[in-house]
């Protein structure tokens, strides 16, 4: 796996910061596709998925608001937070559901993987899981990923 130096230093920074975590945590999307080793396109941030407790504990102290996430027609959360101290932007999320067609549906990954940046961990589902959530979420971008984690397995 090969990453850039700007992705490699903010998941060094969330993996610190989430070893105070008391619940399960992972990192979504773009950069947990990059995680796996597959070609994720530009990662312009990198998205955490946390509990509410973490949320309340964790983010403060980072100088992030815990809040509701802005209205989207995909996507809610109960929280969300940007941390842009790092060289790419952090997005937290705890509640985080997408929408599947009149429904809001929960975003809980069940599988959880741990990959080694440097000296700290960092989570993700695991290819097949990580892939099924980004089908469901259904844009393009998504679907292009997800087709690249899959190449990985062929």
């Amino acid at each position: 796996m090969t990453i850039d130096a700007s992705l490699a230093a903010t998941l060094s920074a969330v993996g610190n910061v989430m070893k105070a975590a008391h619940d399960s945590w992972w990192i979504i999307a773009s950069a947990a596709v990059a995680l796996h080793g597959a070609d994720a396109g530009r990662v312009a941030d990198v998205d955490v998925l946390l509990s509410l407790g973490d949320a309340r504990r964790l983010l403060p102290p980072l100088g992030i608001e815990v809040r509701p996430g802005a209205a989207h027609p995909l996507f809610q959360s109960d929280v969300f937070g940007t941390w842009t101290a790092q060289p790419l932007p952090v997005e937290f999320m705890a509640g985080f559901c997408h929408r599947s067609g009149d429904r809001w549906l929960p975003v809980a990954p069940r599988t959880r993987q741990a990959v080694a940046i440097g000296a700290v961990h960092v989570f993700v589902p695991d290819h097949a899981e990580l892939g099924d959530m980004l089908r469901r979420f259904g844009r393009p971008k998504d679907l292009v990923r997800a087709d690249r984690l899959a190449a990985l397995l062929r």
